[in-house]
């Protein structure tokens, strides 16, 4: 999977707005919604509609995260916002305002007394975060990255308990061939259906694409027995394959004309999946998610260094000749550099035409590497917020009062690491804009 870099996550620029709340308000969102997403559905954008609601509950839930274990830690949240800029719509429910912004490229929850920095009403102080114990403070900052690991351990679990992983032992049955003329395959005479998994053929289990061809090639004209798994089920279909040289299939023989006989049943084989039990699936996700967690580290490591700031530069001002999508150099361009947010919502769109699972790999990566890169030791990310807080830690001395780091001598830093940010994410746009990556799925 590419890599994906987004803007970092700041707190809501704009000043504070009057609420927005109200019935009317209300309904005048969900009807823009609903009109949003019908112009989505009819022009055929069903799969990128589908992977940015992903994206913004993925922002809601990173958001979340902050804004539950602030509340259980005691500290005051004034504001939970999905969105920036003008408000679109909002309540007021006790002492936090919750709302829509009008434009869905992140999110917010604004914690008073992030930053020694901030002023606030000496009434406020006890319920800063700045005044909370270690462990709380500890526990807010890293909680939004710990949400996308979670989402990440429940894709993977997901995937490998109801569709599956991967399984070359694993055949099925993925589409009739159309033979020329309109002549129904021995598979549709049979009644054998895409999505069969073939389990057994003439009672030998079949555990490969070639164990199937092999009795098939050699059966032209005798009825072969297959035992298929259907939704859970196995059936027995009885099916005749044909003489591949005199099958005419997009203007060409299945099997040379001057060859052997050679049997068909008229089907494409893909390999299927195999899905595993709750205990199994647990594990495999933990698997998963060390492995996917040790890549993204090992790309962001390698992107920061020499060599890989060289080779970022070098792409950016000599970008890379398209290639054919589904090759194998279509995915190694994919995984070269990183993509901006526009990048990551082409390849999962990309991802959700291939298949739900394509598209559950996809978002396991997205928000894997978007929990490692967010606790980077640096403000305005999460991880800034960790790092002072250890520091802070490690100067307080015992018996008295806890040290405060001045958050405005560090501002130079902060400065300097957003920019870097700002224009990794904006190379990378203008790379992602006009020269997309190729489809890795086709």
């Amino acid at each position: 999977m590419t890599d994906t870099i987004e803007a970092p996550e700041v707190d809501d620029p704009l000043p504070a707005q009057p609420a927005a709340g109200g019935l009317w308000a209300f309904v005048r969102l969900v009807a823009a919604l609903a009109a949003i997403t019908a112009v989505f559905l009819a022009f055929g954008l069903g799969d990128l509609l589908l992977v940015i609601v992903a994206l913004i509950v993925m922002i809601v839930l990173h958001e979340f995260g902050h804004f539950i274990t602030a509340k259980r830690s005691g500290m005051k949240v004034t504001e939970f916002f999905v969105g920036f800029g003008p408000r679109l719509w909002s309540v007021r429910r006790g002492e936090t305002e919750y709302g829509i912004k009008a434009i869905p490229a992140g999110g917010y929850c604004r914690i008073i007394g992030m930053t020694s920095a901030e002023e606030l009403h000496p009434s406020d102080e006890p319920r800063a975060y700045r005044n909370q114990a270690f462990w709380k403070r500890i526990t807010v900052a890293s909680a939004g990255s710990a949400m996308h690991f979670l989402i990440a351990l429940v894709l993977a679990f997901i995937a490998l308990s109801f569709i599956g992983r991967p399984d070359p032992s694993v055949v099925q049955v993925s589409s009739y061939l159309q033979i020329s003329g309109g002549t129904a395959t021995p598979a549709q005479q049979g009644g054998l259906k895409p999505g069969d998994v073939i389990v057994s053929v003439n009672g030998k289990k079949v555990s490969s694409d070639s164990s199937l061809s092999s009795v098939v090639h050699s059966s032209v004209g005798t009825p072969v027995t297959l035992v298929v798994d259907r939704g859970g089920q196995q059936e027995t279909i009885h099916v005749t394959p044909i003489d591949g040289r005199k099958v005419i299939v997009d203007g060409s023989a299945l099997a040379p004309a001057n060859g052997p006989a050679t049997g068909y049943l008229g089907v494409s084989l893909s390999e299927g999946s195999s899905r595993v039990g709750p205990v199994a699936a647990m594990t495999g996700s933990i698997g998963i998610i060390r492995e996917v967690t040790a890549g993204s580290v090992s790309g962001i490591v390698h992107l920061f260094s020499p060599a890989g700031i060289s080779n970022y530069a070098h792409q950016v001002a000599h970008p890379p000749a398209s290639v054919p999508t589904g090759s194998a150099a279509a995915q190694a361009q994919a995984s070269s550099r990183p993509e901006s947010i526009i990048g990551a919502v082409r390849t999962a769109s990309q991802a959700a035409q291939a298949g739900a699972l394509a598209l559950i790999e996809v978002l396991i990566s997205i928000n894997i590497f978007i929990g490692v890169i967010n606790m980077l030791p640096m403000l305005p990310l999460d991880g800034g917020h960790v790092a002072i807080a250890l520091y802070e830690r490690i100067r307080t001395r015992r018996g008295r009062p806890m040290y405060r780091a001045d958050i405005t001598k560090m501002m130079p830093a902060v400065y300097a690491f957003v920019a870097v940010l700002l224009v990794l994410v904006m190379s990378s746009m203008y790379l992602d804009l006009t020269h997309p990556a190729a489809n890795p799925f086709h």
